[in-house]
């Protein structure tokens, strides 16, 4: 077991070395230099073949259906910036065939960056959109941000609108799902898994955390899949609960989609009325931007939505949560 002390803006973690030297760390890194340049000769030393995988959208999906094909580790939650990218890599067992690695970048160069680090055999690109586009400026420059992991790979990138589509269902349900699972199922063929073991693996798969996660409370179903959001994953989670059965109402929770620079407004507005085209029955707004949008309900906090929340819905209905992370809309029902 190692100990990792870095410097935080509150937190500095070399003043704990001494107490994980006592604990018993067999190793100390300090800084983030220190860490990065020991995954990266970690990295050398693995046999495993390392696969990345970037977009705007579905990282994390593909990532999951990935893993379970190749039966392999890999990225663990969000670890996948300049600090849980290497420590993913360093957690690896050295005895592993294959390690995926999910690569998210919110500004220019970081792909660049991690692909450093990393030095990926294959590359896969899940989806192009305008997450983050407030660092970028424009569509453009976050495609050339995505295609440098292509660029990179050693063996060979697959691009999702490039692949066949996969030749058996998938268990999540959207369009959007069925292409990051096809994406993964053709590089799980070209590594050399076949078709009959890629479906039995697939029994009984599941994501993590906030996405897509169905539970019950007070006889109302919902779909928690606020872990992230964009305006590609928006209407895709919007198509997707709309193919979903439900006994009541159809009611979508929207909350803001951050980082989207100038025109946040605009494409929020574009979200909301893309709900009401589909006749989506109770559209609640919450944020600064989705509370301003034309919505059944609006509410600019949390807590304003928590304290009437319970007053619209009904037994029966189907709640559909999704928003970014930091707007905390998974905490609506906790």
């Amino acid at each position: 077991m190692g100990f990792v002390a870095l410097k935080g803006e509150r937190v500095d973690g070399r003043d704990y070395i001494p107490a994980a030297l006592a604990a018993g760390a067999a190793k100390v890194i300090e800084g983030l230099e220190a860490l990065q340049d020991e995954a990266r000769e970690y990295r050398r030393s693995l046999k495993a073949k390392v696969i990345g995988i970037t977009g705007s959208s579905g990282k994390t999906t593909t990532k999951e259906f990935l893993k379970t094909f190749l039966q392999c580790y890999g990225t663990e939650g969000n670890y996948n910036n300049h600090i849980g990218l290497p420590m993913t890599i360093l957690n690896c067992p050295p005895d592993e065939k294959f390690l995926v690695l999910e690569m998210g970048t919110s500004n220019p160069g970081e792909i660049a960056a991690l692909c450093d680090i990393a030095e990926p055999d294959v590359g896969l690109l899940v989806s192009l959109g305008s997450a983050h586009i407030e660092h970028f400026g424009s569509c453009d420059a976050i495609e050339k941000e995505k295609m440098t992991l292509l660029s990179r790979a050693r063996d060979f990138g697959l691009r999702w609108d490039e692949v066949p589509p996969a030749p058996f269902d998938c268990p999540l349900p959207g369009e959007h799902n069925f292409s990051n699972m096809s994406l993964a199922y053709a590089a799980a063929r070209r590594l050399g898994i076949d078709e009959a073991t890629c479906r039995e693996r697939l029994a009984g798969f599941s994501l993590p955390g906030q996405r897509w996660k169905k539970f019950e409370k007070g006889g109302v179903q919902f779909i928690d899949d606020s872990y992230n959001a964009n305006p590609e994953s928006m209407k895709a989670a919007l198509d997707a609960f709309m193919a979903t059965p439900c006994k009541g109402r159809r009611i979508a929770v929207l909350g803001d989609m951050l980082e989207l620079g100038e025109c946040a407004m605009e494409r929020h507005r574009e979200i909301f009325e893309y709900a009401e085209n589909l006749g989506i029955d109770v559209v609640i707004g919450m944020g600064n931007f989705s509370s301003r949008c034309k919505s059944s309900h609006s509410f600019e906090t949390l807590e304003g939505l928590k304290r009437d929340f319970w007053n619209i819905v009904s037994p029966g209905d189907l709640v559909l949560l999704k928003a970014s992370h930091s707007m905390r809309l998974g905490d609506l029902i906790g």
